[in-house]
C-alpha cells in the first residue's frame, strides 16, 4: 500500500512540474529524470485517468479543461507532502546538528560564497543544491527545502514569486556580456554591437527562465532577426571557441583558450541578482548575514574579471546595493 500511495504522490508531482514549468522537456530536467522516462510517465497517467491532461505543441504543454481539474486536486496534496517531507527533515537536521541547505542558478561567486559561510558557521552542515530554474529554486525556499538560494532574474521576465519567500537585491541590474571567437571582428573591439553579431548563430539555454524571452525582446527592440539554436551554455562555451556560435553570458564568465567576453554596447540585456530566503523575523538576521557572505563572494569574481572590471569602472565604480535591500517582489 506504501509504494502505490508513493507512485500516485509521485505521478501528482510530475503533474504539477509539467503545469509550472509549462514544458515535459524542462519539467523532466527539474524533477532530475530523462524526458522519455516523464513522456512514458504522463501517457500511463492519461490512460489512468482516462483523457489528455496536457495539450502539447511547439511552444511548450499547456494543462487541457480535465488537466486543470486534476491539478486543482493534485496541488494541495502535493504542497501537503513537500510540507511533510520538509519538516521532517527538519526535525532530522536539528537532531543531528545544525543544517543549512542553499540554492543557486549558475554563477561564479557559488564557490565564494559557501566558503566564507563554511569560515563563518564551522559546525554547521551546509548543503548545496543547484537547478537552472530560478523559479524552481523559490519554489523550494517556499517550501523549506531550501533555506535561501541566490537568483537572477531576466528584465522583461519576471520570476513568479512566492508569497512566503523575500528577496534581497544583490545587483539591481547586472549587464549580460557576449561570448565571442577569438576571430570574430566584433573581438577586437571594446564593446560588441548587436548589429555586428547579427549574421552570427546565437546559442541560448530555453530551459534558464527569462533567458530566451530576454534575448528574444532584445532582438526585437533592435530589429534583428539572427539563427538561434538551443543547448545548454556548457555546450555554448565549447561552441564558442570552435568559431560556430556567440552566446550570451555573464559579465564575470572567465573565457576560456579561442573566447573572448565582450560587453554588448547600450546594455541592452540585463538581470537582477536577487538572494530568496522564507520570510520572517525569525529567519531576517541569519539571511542578512548570509546576503553579506553573497555579496563579498560576488565582489571577488567581479573584480577578477577583466571585462566586468573595465565596465564598472566606466560607470563609477561598484554596483551593488546596500547590504540587505529588500525587493519588492
Amino acid at each position: 500500500m506504501l509504494g502505490a500511495v508513493e507512485l500516485e504522490v509521485r505521478h501528482l508531482r510530475a503533474l504539477c512540474a509539467i503545469a509550472d514549468t509549462g514544458s515535459v522537456h524542462r519539467a523532466a530536467r527539474q524533477l532530475g529524470m530523462t524526458q522519455p522516462s516523464l513522456t512514458t510517465q504522463l501517457r500511463r497517467i492519461e490512460q489512468a485517468v482516462g483523457g489528455q491532461l496536457f495539450s502539447r505543441d511547439r511552444t511548450g504543454s499547456r494543462p487541457t479543461p480535465l488537466g486543470r481539474t486534476v491539478l486543482i486536486r493534485a496541488r494541495p496534496i502535493v504542497a501537503e507532502m513537500s510540507s511533510l517531507v520538509s519538516e521532517v527533515r527538519e526535525a532530522a537536521g536539528r537532531a543531528g546538528g545544525q543544517r543549512l541547505r542553499i540554492g543557486s542558478t549558475s554563477s561564479r561567486a557559488v564557490p565564494g560564497w559557501l566558503r566564507r559561510i563554511h569560515h563563518r558557521l564551522p559546525d554547521t552542515d551546509t548543503v548545496f543544491q543547484t537547478d537552472v530554474s530560478a523559479n524552481a529554486l523559490l519554489r523550494m525556499v517556499a517550501a523549506n527545502q531550501l533555506d535561501a538560494a541566490f537568483v537572477h532574474e531576466v528584465e522583461g521576465a519576471p520570476l513568479r514569486v512566492p508569497a512566503e519567500v523575500e528577496l534581497r537585491v544583490l545587483v539591481e541590474r547586472e549587464p549580460q556580456f557576449v561570448a565571442l571567437p577569438t576571430d570574430h571582428p566584433a573581438a577586437a573591439l571594446p564593446a560588441a554591437d548587436l548589429t555586428d553579431l547579427a549574421e552570427d548563430q546565437w546559442m541560448v539555454d530555453p530551459n534558464v527562465d527569462g533567458d530566451w524571452d530576454g534575448l528574444r525582446r532584445v532582438f526585437s527592440t533592435a530589429g534583428l532577426d539572427p539563427r538561434v539554436v538551443y543547448g545548454d551554455y556548457l555546450t555554448a562555451a565549447d561552441l564558442v571557441a570552435a568559431g560556430e556560435v556567440v552566446t550570451p553570458c555573464q559579465p564575470t564568465s572567465r573565457p576560456r583558450p579561442g573566447m573572448v567576453i565582450r560587453p554588448l554596447r547600450g546594455d541592452p540585456l540585463a538581470v537582477r541578482l536577487l538572494m530568496a530566503s522564507r520570510a520572517g523575523r525569525a529567519r531576517a538576521v541569519e539571511a542578512d548575514a548570509l546576503f553579506t557572505d553573497l555579496g563579498s563572494a560576488y565582489e571577488e569574481v567581479a573584480g577578477d574579471s577583466d571585462a566586468y572590471r573595465r565596465w564598472r569602472e566606466a560607470c563609477g565604480g561598484a554596483v551593488l546595493p546596500l547590504p540587505g535591500h529588500r525587493a519588492v517582489a
